[in-house]
């Protein structure tokens, strides 16, 4: 296990559009060993949608690497699009990308989102799982909404003071109800400085240091539109899952092999969240990276999650 980074960048050997119902449809891609051990990348968000560096994470001589983007997501079709998208429909869509390319079982691996969506997807379908990585781990609970809405003015105040200070003061007791009114009007003048003041904060919080590169990509129009709308979505609907959820069912799951990967100072998805969830599930590796906030790109982050999935190799 000698590999300590991100590997060098490949290209997909291919991509596809799968139709999901009549309104939406999945952008999909397959790169690294098209004979090799299935793994199944979910990104964050939800919104956020996923990007060539996301391959980067896994062996290409090994791993045969599925990326996918979700339900109004990237390069998925249409672009925010919250009629018909739950948490159960997403969990729905994995089902039908792996039986499409003909895949019995895969490793699942998520930050974020993309740790929220990876453990619902294994508590219900926990035989089709080889191996959960998970990083940055976000439950979905109310405590954990809310910290994100209002809590996070007591460790980034001026992130937040630019996020709040987009909604009138009038309406700033309810900055999810406020934001989703903007997001969802159908003219992009109203929606698209709506989105860019939501995904800005995410972006400007998701680093242990200031990083400029971070919040530019936040800031474009298709991440932008596709986190704020889906995130203002789904945390109004509690994802769609009763409260606690994943917590309480983590039974289903202790049986298979996981490591989670989070850093210390984590202020988009705070530590307590993964605390809780190795508590509860003992059998995972946990690893606390000791200088890094949210981000998966971080160095102490990356690597960890590279080690995690060579570990995964002796798996088969």
């Amino acid at each position: 296990m000698a590999q300590k980074d991100l590997y060098p960048d490949i290209a997909p050997f291919r991509t596809g559009e799968l139709a999901l119902d009549e309104l939406h449809t999945m952008y999909f891609e397959e790169s690294g060993n098209p004979k090799g051990v299935p793994v199944v990348f979910l990104h964050g968000g939800p919104g956020a949608g996923a990007n060539a560096s996301h391959r980067r994470f896994f062996d290409p001589k090994h791993y045969r690497i599925v990326i996918f983007d979700q339900r109004g997501s990237g390069r998925s079709k249409p672009l925010g699009e919250i009629r018909d998208n739950t948490t159960p429909l997403l969990i729905e869509d994995m089902e039908r990308l792996r039986r499409h390319l003909e895949i019995d079982s895969w490793f699942v691996f998520g930050g974020s989102w993309g740790s929220t969506l990876a453990l619902a997807y294994a508590e219900f379908h926990p035989d089709r799982v080889r191996g959960l990585a998970l990083r940055g781990i976000f439950l979905c609970r109310k405590s954990e909404i809310d910290w994100f809405l209002y809590g996070l003015k007591e460790l980034a105040p001026e992130a937040w003071r630019a996020f709040s200070g987009y909604i009138p003061e009038s309406e700033r007791h309810d900055l999810l109800g406020a934001y989703m009114k903007r997001l969802m009007n159908t003219d992009p003048k109203a929606h698209m400085p709506a989105a860019r003041a939501w995904s800005i904060y995410e972006g400007s919080c998701s680093t242990l240091l200031p990083s400029p590169e971070t919040i530019q990509a936040f800031s474009g129009d298709t991440l932008a539109l596709g986190l704020a709308r889906m995130e203002a979505h789904y945390f109004t609907n509690s994802i769609f899952l009763p409260e606690n959820f994943l917590l309480e069912n983590v039974g289903r799951i202790r049986k298979i092999p996981a490591f989670i990967v989070q850093g210390r100072y984590d202020l988009v998805c705070p530590i307590r969240s993964a605390d809780d969830l190795a508590r509860a599930w003992p059998e995972a590796r946990y690893q606390i990276i000791p200088d890094a906030g949210h981000s998966a790109m971080e160095p102490g982050t990356r690597a960890a999650l590279v080690q995690g999935m060579e570990r995964f190799k002796e798996l088969g």
